[in-house]
């Protein structure tokens, strides 16, 4: 029988957010009514706003409301490093093999092209989305970038039709259509994984067996669900908690 796994991993940037007490409380309890394990993580791939002094508020503010974990930055564990940042070598071998695949792409595309997509996409009542101009260049010419240092991002490749079928533990198959869906950015151009790259190779490899979020991140969860497919990797029970409200 499997150990229920479940984490709470923040960022930290800025004050500890009632948000992640709650969401950590529901992961605890979830895992001690199993008999399983609570791990933290420091979801810490913004360089530009993450602090220690935050990290350490965060550690303070949990164990302050009586949570404690099993794994962690500060207690370590057999699934570590637990900060994200130290984890750069790992995101970066796992977007290469995505790469490798066809599941995913180098873009080159500038911010002002990419500013000017969207502003034409939402002038046009459509919903704002990477149109796939550098999911076509040749191998050849991609190589060639990539070696003179030119700036670029890795995406996923997203299906442009369809409906994904999300199995959420308190609402049962929520379907989601694919159209909704950008060809996310996996590795930014500072070569950190942005969250969605980062969440998912973590959670399969620290054994999460059960992801317990918020539910604003309900309506991205098909991109979630696609990267575990693409990794041929079983995804964990997903559950989108109802937000607080006052």
């Amino acid at each position: 029988m499997t150990t229920v796994r479940t984490r709470i991993a923040p960022s930290p940037t800025g004050d500890p957010h009632v948000g992640t007490a709650y969401i950590a409380l529901f992961n605890l309890c979830f895992a001690r009514q199993h008999g399983g394990e609570f791990i933290l993580r420091i979801e810490d791939t913004d360089q530009l706003r993450s602090t220690r002094e935050s990290e350490q508020q965060i550690y303070d503010a949990l164990r302050w409301l009586g949570i404690e974990w099993s794994e962690g930055p500060d207690v370590g564990g057999p699934h570590g490093p637990y900060r994200q940042s130290e984890r750069g070598h790992i995101y970066q071998k796992y977007s290469a093999e995505l790469v490798e695949k066809g599941h995913a792409f180098h873009c080159f595309c500038s911010a002002e092209r990419l500013d000017k997509l969207r502003a034409e996409q939402m002038e046009a009542k459509q919903t704002p989305r990477y149109d796939g101009h550098c999911m076509h260049l040749s191998a050849e010419e991609v190589q060639q970038r990539l070696a003179a240092g030119e700036p670029n991002v890795v995406r996923m490749k997203v299906p442009t039709e369809g409906v994904c079928v999300v199995p959420d533990m308190l609402r049962g198959e929520v379907e989601i259509p694919w159209d909704r869906m950008d060809m996310q950015v996996l590795m930014k151009t500072d070569g950190l994984p942005t969250y969605f790259l980062a969440n998912v190779v973590d959670d399969h490899m620290m054994g999460i067996t059960h992801v317990l979020r918020g539910e604003e991140w309900l309506p991205s969860a098909p991109k979630l669900i696609l990267l575990y497919e693409y990794f041929g990797w079983d995804k964990p029970q997903l559950c989108y908690m109802p937000l607080l409200r006052n």
